[in-house]
């Protein structure tokens, strides 16, 4: 059982928690809870710490999970250095991390149906860490195929995202790009209609085709999207408010637009 919170081991975990940088040097992020470690990937999983208190209540499925990584055990005070949450779940895997390819992202690498029409998300500049993972749940929901995002997106293994996600990071096909502009360019050589969600759009939403290949543009939380990205889409699209509301909150839009295709999509 390690005991100590200055081992090396337990240091590198929270240098994951809390650096992006540690989390690009080892190629790798955090992932807590037991629900998480058995959706993640088998040969994705590196490493996994666990505590007597939870293996105390923890089904025999559960034990014979942990055991096939070859769990180690970790104290209580262990657990909650490492861990990102105020009350740990008492499991936390060190897992690798994803590398996709554009062409994958657009296909749709997860999806079961190889015809599936792409229906993706290209977010720039979208900074809140619980949007992004917000983003990525709702976004396999309603079927989206792949996520676009810009370098000055959140990092998407910054543990609130991998909470928000829950389990969504393991399926969900994603790439950061240095120009959004440019990748919409490969994106409408690919068939893909790129529709931008702005204030300055003459039509609601829900007045366009989704059923052929689509892809939605969603800008940073206070600023929108940049007008260099928004010039470059095909089309604005407007969603409709009363009140005094002049802004809906990011992953909102972005769900509200792919589920709109998605229905469009059963009909």
């Amino acid at each position: 059982m390690i005991t100590s919170t200055s081992n090396e081991r337990v240091r590198k975990v929270v240098s994951l928690m809390e650096k992006s940088k540690a989390r690009r040097e080892e190629d790798a992020f955090v992932i807590e809870g037991m629900k998480m470690l058995r959706e993640a990937p088998v040969l994705q999983v590196r490493e996994v710490y666990v505590t007597a208190r939870f293996l105390d209540k923890a089904t025999e499925e559960d034990k014979e999970i942990l055991w096939r990584y070859g769990a180690e055990e970790v104290s209580e005070d262990v657990m909650k250095k490492m861990a990102a949450t105020q009350t740990p779940q008492g499991v936390l895997a060190v897992i690798s991390q994803y590398h996709y390819t554009l062409e994958e992202v657009i296909k749709g690498y997860n999806q079961d149906d190889e015809n599936a029409r792409p229906l993706m998300l290209i977010l720039e500049n979208i900074q809140d860490p619980g949007n992004v993972g917000t983003m990525l749940r709702s976004g396999e929901g309603a079927g989206v195929t792949g996520i676009i995002l810009s370098k000055g997106s959140a990092d998407i293994y910054n543990p609130k995202v991998i909470r928000s996600t829950m389990g969504s990071i393991f399926r969900m096909p994603f790439i950061y790009v240095e120009s959004v502009p440019q990748v919409l360019e490969t994106l409408k050589a690919s068939g893909i209609h790129t529709y931008a969600a702005h204030l300055k759009g003459e039509k609601n939403y829900d007045e366009f085709d989704y059923t052929k290949p689509t892809a939605f543009l969603i800008g940073n939380e206070g600023n929108g999207l940049t007008k260099e990205t928004a010039d470059a889409a095909d089309t604005y699209i407007l969603i409709p408010m009363k009140g005094e509301v002049e802004s809906m909150n990011a992953a909102t839009s972005a769900a509200i637009l792919t589920f709109e295709a998605s229905r469009q999509r059963r009909g």
